[in-house]
Formats: structure tokens, sequence, C-alpha cells
């Protein structure tokens, strides 16, 4: 497997059946140093969920597990971040965002982090 690559969970959650919420967990079981932004401030196995739009450094790669009308609010903070790319989950397709960031050199991702992690294409 590769090195670690931090990462920020868009999205994130503490409710069990949420796909951010298993990839908090999958994330973290890999080695990976995660970050997470959510509705409501929370902890998860010990990674603190913000409500707020917090300047993490050295994000390599953001996740998203928000649909396309709730992404747009966080357009500059997740380019503001420099990640090196942004995973869309399924359900998060957002054309519009992927030129954004194709405009700032962050590589798109459609693909779903949980597949990419168990198939070691993370």
């Amino acid at each position: 497997m590769s090195t670690e690559k931090k990462t920020l969970v868009m999205g994130a959650s503490t409710e069990p059946t949420r796909y951010a919420y298993k990839a908090i967990r999958m994330l973290q079981r890999y080695g990976h140093p995660v970050v997470a932004v959510g509705k409501k401030e929370d902890n998860l196995d010990g990674v603190k969920i913000e409500r707020e739009q917090v300047p993490f450094e050295n994000v390599d790669t953001v996740t998203l597990y928000l649909n396309p009308m709730n992404q747009k609010q966080y357009y500059n903070y997740i380019i503001s971040l420099k990640p090196k790319r942004v995973i869309f989950n399924p359900g998060t397709e957002n054309p519009e965002l992927y030129a954004l960031l194709r405009e700032n050199n962050i590589e798109v991702e459609v693909g779903c982090t949980l597949v990419m992690l168990s198939t070691n294409q993370y």
C-alpha cells in the first residue's frame, strides 16, 4: 500500500448507516490521517467532526459525501486547501465543481472511497 494520505471527509457523520461514517472508519483502518467537516460538531473514533471550514494543512485528498447543492458553499474552501485530489463518491457528481478544481490543478476522481481503499487504488 502507498504512503498515508491525509484525507478530509466532507459531509462527515457519526450515524453508522452513512457512507461518510464508514469512510472515516476505513480510512483510519488503512492508516490515513482523517479530518472531517459535517453538519454537527461531534467526535468519531478520535476524529473531531468540525462544523466550521477549518483551514486544515497538508490535505492530500478531499472525499465528498455532500450532494451537489450542498457542495456550493464549500467550493472556495476546498480549493483553498489545495488538495491533490477530490473524490466524488456516488451521488456527489458535480461537473461545475470538476471544472473549478481542474482550473486549480486539482485532480478530479469519480469513484467510491470505500471501494478504492479495499482494492488498494487509494
